[in-house]
């Protein structure tokens, strides 16, 4: 397992991140999450992230935050809190179960944060991130409805973000908190929270967790730009396209007990555009004796820009497929099949 250093901020964490956001719902049970944090830290993996959100399957007020309570039993029955980078976040405006659905400011930071350490059971976090940002954004699919055109006026989104950034600030000087970062956020947005910060004297970003995979990677472009310049490094949430590169969705299945088979469509991305590109990159995998999950994750590995791959798995098997990834190194030949594909498809989801 190799490690990178988050941003600017010395905090040391493994290239593979495991992510929980099945733990606590219909996928997931507390033994299911107990088990694979084990075999996680046992492969290398000191970095885990959550959310106040999760789980999210399905999503419900019943269920909330139940996955970060999971993490907390585990690290108090292994006592092994500093030996774990933990990051979890605040959820965006829209969740009307979460605080109302209020927008992120002071007070729902304050609870927000509150909350997340008593489930938890710590008394800090190593990474607190904004799960989505106030204004709207073109993640989760919305890029046909992105419209920056109809956001508040740019005084008053700075105004939020200074608030925003003196909150955890005050977090940060208290011990509750060690760095801070964004997701599901714009090239736009990270450069006036960095550009705030520097102003201020405030606590910098650190990372942006944004979907990145074969089928999606708008971080190539001035993300990859802003990522090298003012080290601001990945955390790719959805590596496998919600399990859509794995190929177990191709010709439109979906086994029994998967996501798609709780949620439909995978958040949008389970559509008729995805499945030539899907079977492309699946055939390259097959062709080369890899696993086509292994693959797309060691692909990711490969980006300069790349802190973390947050890697999901509600079995075993698909745990240890994808922890291997740390240890796949790709042929010539397999990239150059990949970028071709890649401008066959260039971003099909």
């Amino acid at each position: 397992m190799k490690f990178n250093t988050l941003g600017r901020t010395g905090i040391t964490v493994s290239e593979i991140c495991l992510g929980t956001m099945t733990w606590g719902g219909d996928q997931n049970d507390q033994a299911d999450g107990f088990e694979q944090m084990d075999y996680a830290v046992e492969a290398g993996v000191n970095f885990f992230d959550t959310a106040e959100l999760y789980p999210v399957t399905p999503l419900s007020a019943e269920t909330q935050g139940a996955t970060e309570s999971i993490i907390g039993e585990w690290m108090k029955a292994r006592a092994n809190r500093d030996k774990i980078v933990v990051a979890t976040k605040i959820s965006g405006p829209g969740r009307p179960y979460i605080r109302g659905g209020a927008a992120i400011n002071r007070k729902e930071i304050e609870d927000a944060l509150a909350q997340s350490l008593k489930r938890l059971k710590t008394d800090y976090i190593d990474l607190y991130q904004l799960h989505w940002p106030n204004r709207g954004h073109y993640h989760f699919r919305q890029i046909w409805n992105y419209h920056p055109e109809k956001q508040p006026p740019k005084a008053e989104i700075l105004d939020n973000m200074l608030e925003c950034l003196e909150t955890l600030d005050e977090a940060v000087k208290a011990g509750k908190i060690r760095a801070v970062g964004l997701s599901n956020e714009t090239a736009w947005g990270t450069m006036q929270f960095l550009d705030l910060a520097e102003k201020r004297d405030l606590p910098r970003m650190a990372s942006v967790q944004n979907e990145y995979n074969l089928l999606y990677r708008a971080h190539d472009l001035d993300y990859a730009e802003l990522s090298h310049h003012e080290k601001v490094g990945l955390l790719s949430y959805s590596p496998l396209a919600a399990g859509l590169l794995s190929g177990k969705y191709l010709n439109g299945q979906k086994p029994a007990g998967s996501r798609a088979a709780i949620n439909g469509d995978l958040g949008g991305r389970f559509q008729p555009l995805q499945e030539p590109a899907v079977a492309a990159y699946v055939d390259i995998a097959r062709r080369h004796g890899l696993d086509p999950s292994a693959m797309a994750l060691a692909w990711c590995l490969t980006k300069p820009f790349m802190t973390s791959v947050i890697i999901g798995a509600t079995t075993m098997e698909q745990l240890k497929i994808n922890l291997s990834a740390a240890d796949l190194d790709l042929s010539n030949d397999v990239r150059q099949e990949i970028a071709a594909v890649i401008r066959r498809y260039p971003m099909p989801i």
